[in-house]
């Protein structure tokens, strides 16, 4: 399966997910979808001073993402899929919910409106319901920041 990581994390592309995800997945191409970041070319620059030579990264706006999924499924490379919001990830999801199934939220930080849920994750209560929408539309959702830790499913969020 070359979607190996659906992620959720605001900070979007740093150390995080490049070594602490990346290398333990042996990821060859990550997928940013983000409207903003697409159509930024010096933004761009800035993500992929992150990354090593041996990992492509890509910019993609939500509407070029989605009829790509399958696409990026069925290639060769191992793909990390990360948006850096919650509602991103949940367009991906409708555009291809048997291609993007197992959604990792990491990185959410605290913003005016959320709450600490986990030392990583802070959400309001209308996030934690579009998660709780997601699951309840097929998706698998889990908390986590790092592979080495225990992931926490969503139920046990409140």
């Amino acid at each position: 399966m070359p979607i190996v990581l659906c992620r959720v994390d605001d900070r979007l592309v740093h150390g995080q997910v490049v070594i602490g995800w990346g290398r333990p997945l042996a990821i060859e191409l990550i997928v940013l979808v983000d409207d903003t970041v697409a159509a930024s070319p010096w933004e761009q620059d800035l993500y992929r001073m992150a990354v090593s030579s041996d990992v492509e990264l890509q910019f993609v706006s939500v509407a070029e993402a989605s009829p790509k999924l399958r696409e990026w499924q069925n290639g060769p490379r191992r793909v990390l899929l990360l948006t850096g919001d919650l509602p991103t990830m949940a367009a991906l999801h409708a555009a291809e919910p048997s291609v993007v199934h197992r959604i990792n939220v990491g990185g959410v930080h605290h913003r005016p409106g959320r709450r600490e849920r986990l030392p990583y994750l802070y959400l309001s209560d209308d996030e934690l319901e579009g998660l709780r929408a997601l699951e309840a539309g097929g998706a698998e959702v889990r908390a986590q920041d790092l592979p080495t830790s225990p992931a926490v499913p969503l139920r046990a969020l409140s």
